[in-house]
């Protein structure tokens, strides 16, 4: 938070640490939210809904959108790269930029807690994930009984359905198939058209991963990703 306020965050040196602050915590929240939330979604799955669909009615929707057909899966799907992308604005909003030194700290906290990211990740393991985690394990029903949840559910299922995530289906029909299992869809086949548009965002899905990698990659052997300058490239 010091840093926030002080202005030596990447997010906060470009906008009003107000800003910065409000929407660190609306995503930490979220964070909280998604992992939590799925923790539930899977638990609840053998429940029958007719005992909870008077109590907590916003749970039952959840539970109702998440586990019709594929839905679990799909959600699953797009609810991880929406992780990892939240993950992402946290950082940008909470982690200090090079040099920055806040409440007069030694140099060598400053070090160990700030320029090394342990306060960031403390923060958003802690408050954004664990604490989560443990109260949805025991509170299933509550937790999930929000609109905030179902925002949560309709925005990883619309994650999953741009079909950029969809390399992930590649590899596990190619290791249902070495396995020789199936991949368990509790939906009917699919038509010629929804075929195609499914193969069609595998083939984009692969892609855009073959082009991340390619680029992640090329960043690498450059030397030029944030990588701690004692470590090297190659």
């Amino acid at each position: 938070m010091a840093a926030i306020f002080s202005r030596q965050t990447e997010m906060a040196k470009n906008i009003h640490p107000i800003f910065a602050f409000i929407f660190f915590w609306f995503l930490i929240i979220w964070l909280a939210m998604m992992e939590g939330g799925q923790g539930c979604l899977v638990g609840l799955q053998p429940l029958d809904k007719s005992v909870y669909v008077k109590s907590h009615p916003v749970t039952f929707k959840n539970t109702t959108l998440a586990h019709k057909d594929d839905n679990m899966d799909r959600f699953i799907v797009g609810r991880q790269f929406l992780v990892v992308l939240v993950i992402f604005l946290i950082n940008m909003c909470g982690a200090s930029i090079k040099d920055a030194e806040v409440l007069n700290l030694p140099t060598i906290l400053t070090e160990v807690f700030l320029a090394s990211g342990v306060a960031m990740m403390l923060t958003t393991i802690i408050v954004g994930q664990l604490t989560a985690q443990v109260n949805a394990a025991v509170c299933m029903l509550d937790f999930i009984n929000s609109y905030f949840m179902l925002f949560t559910c309709y925005v990883s299922l619309f994650i999953e359905f741009s079909g950029m995530l969809h390399s992930v289906y590649l590899v596990q029909i190619i290791f249902a198939r070495i396995t020789g299992k199936t991949t368990g869809s509790s939906k009917p086949p699919r038509s010629r058209i929804q075929d195609f548009f499914f193969w069609a965002r595998v083939l984009v899905s692969f892609a855009i991963l073959v082009f991340a990698l390619a680029v992640t990659l090329q960043a690498l052997f450059d030397g030029n990703t944030n990588m701690w300058s004692g470590v090297p490239s190659a």
